[in-house]
């Protein structure tokens, strides 16, 4: 079996499963956001069903999107989110740490082996450590939370295999931009991505989670990496559990597999409007920006920083261009403010804004005008994603939103490093 099969079979008290299966799987970790968590579908209707919650120990809350709150409607939701959490007695309920899949990571909800949904697309993330997280939607998680359950139809795994030394300049971002690419945006519906190979071996933990985070923007139901002593360090660090990890068999079936060779890769960049849109650097460079936005759940962690920082440091980023960062977590921001990143970026004339999933879907922090356009980190570029619907979105790692803050229009990193 793969990996998944094997998580979603202990999941489901079972021996074995295949693709096309369809099981009961018990939930280890429920997580919601205040977007599409209590106050949406949740609240009205888990009163109807008794008014419970199966395992308040395995539910977590985390309010990410509002926070924090730019508006009146927005500092409503906060409340009811926050209120709802007290009444039901969820103790890990979290505001103002930063965007959820980081905050799972560091608070050790991300364990090997397990299963976890959550209200949020991304929670694929928790896939670098061998995790099995899926997105669902506000109703699903009623269930979950009345019941422990879920109901699976067992995906099929794809194998994509990453090996060879990434260039100087070359990220995990653009290793998963360049996978998309390759199958396209919905190449992964309802299947699970599995990463694998050198490469991919000699990322950091930090990077795994920027190509787990990204694998639902090919339709993918997970993306998972094989947790080695990286992963079991990490959680050990933070004083979590070590979990059940589970590894595909040598001769597992996978329904496709790809191989990639990262020495030949170069910097990718998605253009406007879609994440599959993916070029080299260098068919992008010299397109104009008003704005760079360095942060989220996909690439604002302490490795994404420091990059961009070492790219900036001692420069002034272009006069025309508002060059926005937040940190993935408060931890990180900590992190970044003691080893002076923080300083290098300000004085580069960054804006530093708080932990929060605010600027990547427009929200708050960072909207883009009518003909705007913008460099990201973040992991969407659809119409009106960050703003007016006639604003353009590039998508591209941190190095690459930093050279190009530099420059007012599309660089390539290497240059700079």
């Amino acid at each position: 079996m793969t990996m998944a099969e094997k998580i979603i079979a202990k999941a489901s008290n079972k021996l074995a499963v295949k693709p096309g299966d369809f099981v009961w799987a018990n939930i280890n970790t429920a997580m919601m956001d205040d977007l599409l968590g209590p106050r949406v579908v949740i609240a009205d209707q888990i009163k109807k069903l008794g008014n419970t919650v199966w395992d308040k120990e395995k539910v977590v809350i985390i309010s990410d999107h509002y926070s924090p709150a730019a508006n009146i409607t927005q500092a409503e939701i906060l409340q009811f989110t926050r209120n709802w959490a007290s009444e039901y007695g969820i103790g890990k309920y979290y505001e103002g740490l930063g965007p959820c899949h980081q905050v799972l990571a560091e608070k050790g909800f991300d364990i090997p082996g397990s299963l976890m949904v959550g209200t949020d697309s991304h929670t694929t993330t928790a896939g670098a450590f061998g995790c099995f997280g899926t997105g669902i939607g506000s109703t699903e998680m009623l269930g979950v939370l009345v019941s422990g359950q879920i109901w699976l139809r067992v995906p099929e795994s794809i194998l994509f295999t990453w090996n060879g030394k990434l260039q100087s300049g070359v990220f995990a971002k653009d290793i998963i931009l360049r996978t998309i690419k390759e199958i396209g945006q919905a190449g992964a519906t309802y299947k699970v991505m599995e990463f694998a190979g050198n490469a991919i071996e000699n990322l950091t933990v930090d990077e795994r989670m920027t190509i787990t985070n990204m694998a639902v923007e090919a339709g993918a139901k997970t993306g998972l990496i094989a947790p080695d002593e990286k992963v079991f360090a990490y959680l050990s660090a933070i004083g979590a559990q070590r979990g059940d990890p589970q590894y595909s068999d040598p001769d597992a079936i996978y329904s496709e597999r790809y191989s990639f060779d990262a020495s030949k890769l170069v910097p990718q960049i998605a253009l406007p409007h879609e994440v599959d849109k993916v070029v080299d650097v260098s068919e992008a460079e010299g397109e104009v920006i008003h704005q760079a936005y360095l942060g989220s759940c996909t690439n604002g962690r302490f490795d994404d920083l420091a990059q961009a920082a070492k790219i900036l440091k001692g420069k002034k980023v272009h006069p025309r261009v508002r060059f926005l960062v937040s940190a993935a977590s408060r931890s990180i921001y900590h992190q970044a403010i003691t080893t002076g990143i923080i300083e290098t970026l300000s004085d580069a004339g960054a804006m530093i804004l708080a932990p929060s999933c605010g600027a990547c879907l427009g929200l708050h922090s960072g909207i883009l005008a009518r003909g705007e356009r913008a460099i990201s980190s973040t992991n969407r570029n659809f119409v009106g994603r960050m703003g007016h619907k006639e604003s353009d979105l590039f998508l591209g790692s941190p190095a690459s939103v930093a050279a190009t803050a530099i420059e007012g229009k599309i660089a390539d990193p290497r240059k700079y490093l």
